[in-house]
């Protein structure tokens, strides 16, 4: 399996690449509203995507939260590239990205683990990819959706 990463940088391709997958993990992203909200607010941010065959298989958005941190604001693989290292090569993409970019910390938010299986699942990937418990916010999203911010350092600038 060929895959290999690009940034878009087209709106127009970053709303149809961000549809898609979206669309197809409505485990994860299942209130239709919040898939738009990502969608509308990745387009002026900087968009990974990777492809199998030229056709699109998943993307990582990225945002500035501060001169220092760079965050993954949304990133989503396609359920039947899952397990591939799809989403590992997007990661890492995101890293290198964010140090040439001067950034020394990453940062990504999920619901905790103990409350989906799926986001279970998401939690031990961020983990395998060496992202580290920060602090969880049980009211950010909702009290259904305990919020776990993990963070990684990428090294100084």
């Amino acid at each position: 399996m060929d895959s290999k990463i690009i940034e878009i940088k087209d709106k127009k391709e970053k709303e149809k690449i961000g549809r898609l997958i979206l669309d197809d993990l409505t485990n994860w992203f299942g209130i239709s509203e919040s898939r738009q909200m990502y969608i509308n607010e990745s387009l002026d941010k900087i968009f990974l995507a990777v492809f199998i065959d030229d056709s699109p298989a998943g993307f990582l958005v990225i945002k500035e939260t501060s001169k220092d941190c760079a965050e993954i604001f949304v990133m989503g693989v396609m359920k039947k590239y899952h397990r591939l290292g799809l989403g590992r090569k997007l990661i890492e993409a995101f890293e290198n990205l964010a140090r040439t970019l001067s950034f020394s910390y990453a940062q990504v938010k999920t619901v905790r683990s103990g409350i989906y299986e799926d986001y279970d699942k998401t939690n031990e990937f961020y983990r395998s990819m060496g992202f580290k418990e920060l602090e969880c916010f049980p009211s950010l999203w909702d009290d259904n959706n305990p919020c776990q911010l993990y963070i990684k350092y990428l090294g100084e600038k």
